[in-house]
């Protein structure tokens, strides 16, 4: 196996793990280690992520604990730390709900969706584009954007490019889920999917 192939697999399960950590660790960490990811500063996030699970008590599946080692140990991750991240058999219960149905703030236009629309028309690793809103159980707090992209290859740089996006029109802890075509998927990308729709009418993604 070349170095680049190892860096491929690297990425590949440090996407998984976070794409995994949706909806358990708080949007205002969980994007800004996507975007070291998408940006190669694998180093900083093999730093940063074992504390944050220490930190907000996150436990991890069996699974997960295999992709965090495989992703981030070689990166220069404390092992220490990464073996001190409590286990869990199984993520059953997520803390949301999901909707389609999109609050009265976008009804009178959507730019979001639109911009989104423009910047991933035609790409050729696209399988589907997809949206949904997403509530915390509790009732507190707005209504947030799901973007649900199901992509055949490149979803960390994906994520990375559709994070900057969001933020460069307003959204500080953009909500993007690239996922691997084929991936079984975790209890808050099926909720969130079950209740989802296509971002914008018209938009044409590459079929095959």
């Amino acid at each position: 196996m070349t170095d680049v192939d190892r860096d491929v697999d690297r990425d590949a399960a440090c996407h998984e793990l976070l794409l995994r950590l949706a909806g358990r660790l708080p949007d205002r960490q969980l994007w800004r280690l996507r975007d070291w990811l998408a940006g190669g500063a694998v180093d900083a996030l093999a730093r940063a992520l074992p504390l944050t699970l220490l930190r907000e008590r996150v436990a991890i599946t069996a699974r997960e604990s295999m992709l965090l080692n495989a992703a981030l140990l070689d990166a220069g991750a404390d092992a220490g730390r990464l073996h001190a991240v409590p286990w869990v058999d199984q993520i059953d219960e997520v803390d949301y709900t999901f909707t389609s149905e999109s609050p009265e703030r976008v009804n009178a236009g959507d730019s979001e969706a639109v911009v989104l629309g423009a910047v991933l028309h035609g790409r050729r690793e696209l399988v589907d584009v997809r949206g949904s809103w997403r509530r915390h159980r509790s009732g507190v707090g707005p209504a947030t954007r799901i973007v649900l992209v199901t992509a055949s290859t490149g979803c960390a740089r994906l994520t990375g490019e559709l994070q900057r996006v969001l933020r460069a029109l307003g959204t500080h802890e953009p909500g993007v889920e690239v996922m691997p075509e084929g991936i079984d998927l975790p209890p808050y990308h099926r909720a969130a999917l079950a209740a989802s729709e296509p971002l914008l009418p018209g938009v044409i993604v590459h079929q095959g």
